[in-house]
This record gives C-alpha cells, sequence and structure tokens, in this order.
C-alpha cells in the first residue's frame, strides 16, 4: 500500500465522524483538504475548511485559500482573528510560534464543537518534525491531528501527490508567518510587518518565486534561492527604489541565499521539544 493509499484511508477514517481542516491554501494544507473532499463524498460528508485571517500571515493567503477550497468543493469559512490581542505573541518570544499556534488552534476547535465535528486537521508534514516547530507542541497538547506528520509524509512527497492529483497549488512556495521576518523579543509592529509583505510581493512579482525580507533594525536582508543571487543584484536598483519608498533604510542582499529557519540560529531547541 503506498502512503498516498494509507492517507486517504487516514482522512476516510476521520471524515466519516466529521473534520475540519486547518486551511491555509499551502500545498500541505491543499492536499489534505483534497482528499479528505473526496472521502466525504464516498459517505456524503461535506468536508469544512477554515481559513484563519489573521495579522501574522501574508494577504494573499486568504485569497489562495478561497480559490483553492472551492476548486475542492469544500465549505470554506475565514474566521478573522487579531492574535496581537496576546501579549505573548506580540512581544515575539523565543516560543512565539508555540504561543501562536495554541491561540489560534483554540478557534478551530471551538468552531469544530460548535459545528458538531469531532477533529481537526492540519498540513503539519513529516519533515516539520525534524526542524524548530515549537508550534508542534501546542497543536498535541489540544489534540489536532497531522496526518502527513503521523505518516512521516515530507514536504517532497507531498508536492508529487499534489501534482499526481492535479492540485493547482503543488509547486506554490511555503508562506510561513510573517513574525519569521523579524528577530525574536522583537516587538511585533502590524505597519512594519505590511511593509514587508509588500516589500516580498513586489519582488516575487519580479520573477523571484522564494524570497524573504528579514529587518534587523535599520537594515533589511534579502533573501531569495542562491541561483537567483545574479539576477537579484540586476534587478537591485528598482528594488532598492521601492523598498526605500516604502520606508526602508538599508538594503542588503544575503549572499548564503534563502534559508528558512536561518532566524532559529541562536535558539536552544531542546528546550521546545
Amino acid at each position: 500500500m503506498t502512503k498516498l493509499d494509507l492517507l486517504r484511508n487516514e482522512l476516510g477514517r476521520l471524515v466519516k465522524e466529521g473534520v475540519v481542516v486547518a486551511f491555509s491554501g499551502g500545498v500541505d494544507s491543499s492536499l489534505i483538504l483534497k482528499l479528505a473532499c473526496e472521502e466525504g463524498d464516498k459517505v456524503g460528508k461535506q468536508v469544512r475548511a477554515v481559513t484563519l485571517d489573521t495579522k501574522l500571515h501574508p494577504v494573499s493567503d486568504v485569497d489562495i485559500s478561497k480559490r483553492v477550497a472551492q476548486e475542492m468543493g469544500a465549505l470554506h469559512t475565514i474566521l478573522k482573528i487579531n492574535e496581537f490581542e496576546n501579549p505573548a505573541i506580540l512581544n515575539n518570544p523565543i516560543d512565539r510560534c508555540y504561543q501562536c499556534k495554541k491561540t489560534l488552534f483554540s478557534f478551530l476547535l471551538d468552531f469544530a464543537k460548535e459545528n458538531g465535528l469531532k477533529y481537526v486537521v492540519d498540513g503539519t508534514n513529516g519533515d516539520d518534525l525534524n526542524t524548530y516547530r515549537p508550534g508542534i507542541k501546542a497543536l498535541r497538547e489540544l489534540g489536532v491531528i497531522s496526518p502527513l506528520a503521523k505518516l512521516g509524509i515530507s514536504k517532497e512527497e507531498v508536492r508529487a501527490m499534489a501534482k499526481e492529483l492535479g492540485i493547482s497549488v503543488a509547486t506554490r512556495p511555503s508562506a510561513p508567518c510573517m513574525a519569521t521576518r523579524i528577530p525574536y523579543n522583537t516587538k511585533l509592529d502590524l505597519e512594519v510587518l505590511e511593509k514587508i509583505d509588500k516589500g516580498e510581493q513586489y519582488i516575487r512579482s519580479l520573477g523571484f518565486p522564494v524570497v524573504r525580507l528579514r529587518l534587523h533594525k535599520d537594515v533589511v536582508r534579502l533573501e531569495v534561492k542562491k541561483e537567483d543571487l545574479p539576477r537579484l543584484l540586476e534587478e537591485g536598483d528598482r528594488i532598492v527604489k521601492y523598498l526605500k519608498d516604502l520606508g526602508f533604510i538599508y538594503i542588503t542582499m544575503d549572499l548564503e541565499g534563502f534559508r528558512s529557519g536561518c532566524m532559529d540560529i541562536y535558539v536552544d531547541k531542546k528546550s521546545f521539544s
């Protein structure tokens, strides 16, 4: 039996008792939603997809999630949440991801209970278990089910399955929380995060699929894929102008290229496992 078959079976079991899929519109949650909807059709159960419209996630997430949920045939709900009301998140501590997941998924659990649905399912994959993801601890504490992680399905395998199933976001790059652009223990400022989001959107519009704009006080550090660094330099003049028009002062290019989790290098990861 293939991993895709195992995933179908797992979701089929859950769907029978009612599921809410935490749906960002990314490839992981889209694969979960696609299979859950297919299994739901078999037993006459409509699957609920819930997207959290928050202060810390890229604006594009909501629009993409609407489109993809419609493609899947899921009943889609968008919950607007201001996680900045929680000072434990606003102050951006090292365990911010734990605090944030605990806050956001508590809303999802309440939604599931109110709608008579037994399970909340998310798209955490097998690779996520091998990196610094303090939010996973919160998911476990809350009883959220992560079928991809449970079956050891990697990001690469997720993309291959999504492509096989014709999912439109199969190649969509990851779009993590905007707070990952700011050093820990730096208070989060909504206006600054919106500027960072605009800056990243602009650079993506120039043909850079993966972009991170990390802010260190007055210095912006741009990360793109290493093979895209020469072209980033070529586009430097208009990128600098755009970012300075947004209010940023010093613009730098990171010669190491894009590195997921690069803000975590000083974190004692064992403390949060």
